[in-house]
């Protein structure tokens, strides 16, 4: 068969042509730009775990920076807090003062008043004491038809009724 011959004539000329193009190519490409692209790709690579070694060391410094932030604000708060508990302490203080104050001038008025009472009571004691002596110095002189009685008789029996 002249066609299977034939075949064989133009496929064996293709397939020479094919391996020295393939062999071309891979010397081309495999020997010249296979080095230049891996190259690169190792250029990539450090690029990236520089990026990565940045990026942690970054991470890390802001994480001390925040914990330094943190313990400052830590120190700031108990500082804020003694400060608050001294000036309460302090108000307290000061109003304890006061009130120690006022009880000093309200137990000043207090006693002047108990003073005032007790002198107006003594007062209206012996003016009831008086009152009472005369009264019953009259009554025993009408009930006893003209008895006179002494006053300071009379005042002695007033007293003791009353102190009982």
């Amino acid at each position: 068969m002249p066609q299977i011959a034939q075949l064989a004539e133009t496929w064996s000329s293709q397939i020479f042509w094919m391996l020295i193009f393939f062999g071309f190519i891979f010397f081309v490409i495999g020997r010249g730009m296979v080095p230049k692209v891996m190259a690169t790709v190792e250029t990539r690579d450090r690029q990236i775990a520089s990026d990565l070694a940045a990026a942690e060391a970054a991470r890390a410094a802001a994480d001390a920076e925040e914990e330094a932030w943190r313990a400052q604000a830590n120190r700031q708060r108990a500082e804020a807090q003694a400060l608050i508990a001294k000036a309460k302490l302090e108000a307290a203080k000061a109003s304890e003062t006061r009130l120690a104050k006022a009880n000093a001038k309200l137990d000043t008025k207090l006693a002047e008043a108990e003073a005032a009472i007790a002198a107006a009571r003594s007062g209206a004691l012996k003016e009831i004491e008086k009152v009472a002596a005369e009264a019953a110095g009259d009554i025993v002189a009408r009930v006893a038809g003209g008895l006179k009685v002494d006053a300071k008789a009379a005042t002695a029996a007033v007293k003791e009724a009353l102190n009982g």
